[in-house]
């Protein structure tokens, strides 16, 4: 829970879960992973287990409750992510964040969940095509298309 806690609740942060919900869903996601584990076979494949789990409990949240997912919050994209191995993305300014958080609610959902599976949630490709049962070809193009289009809402030239 130590190494993924932080990752699942991130992610269902960006989802659009507020602060309650998403520390809701998280630990709704680890009691079905502590209620599963006996029966979990799949070697070398937790994480992805973990986060479609984590993804099922949030796509179960917004049919329950029959609304989309809203804008993303300011608190979460103010918040300094973490990569895989630890190290620090830099902050955002204020404006930087306003605008990121703009620029993320123009994307297509589809688009805008790869980007955050990958960036919030630091699943690799091959975990993300576990998660959403997609190719990684066609998420690769996704993401890249998302990654562009953020660019270009964000007046960013691709260096």
């Amino acid at each position: 829970m130590e190494e993924f806690a932080p990752r699942v609740f991130g992610l269902l942060r960006a989802r659009g879960a507020g602060s309650e919900l998403a520390e809701e869903l998280t630990q709704s996601t680890f009691a079905t992973v502590a209620e599963n584990l006996a029966r979990y076979q799949e070697l070398g494949k937790f994480e992805s287990w973990l986060f479609q789990i984590a993804v099922n409990r949030w796509r179960d949240e917004v049919r329950r409750v029959g609304r989309h997912a809203p804008a993303h919050e300011q608190e979460e994209i103010d918040r300094t992510g973490r990569t895989r191995s630890g190290a620090s993305y830099r902050p955002l300014g204020r404006e930087e964040s306003e605008r990121l958080a703009v620029a993320l609610g123009a994307l297509q959902d589809a688009d805008r969940e790869v980007v955050e599976l990958r960036h919030t949630g630091g699943l690799s490709f091959k975990q993300i095509a576990e998660v959403l049962g997609e190719p990684v070809g066609t998420l690769l193009a996704r993401h890249h298309r998302a990654l562009g289009k953020l660019r270009e809402l964000l007046g960013e030239s691709e260096d």
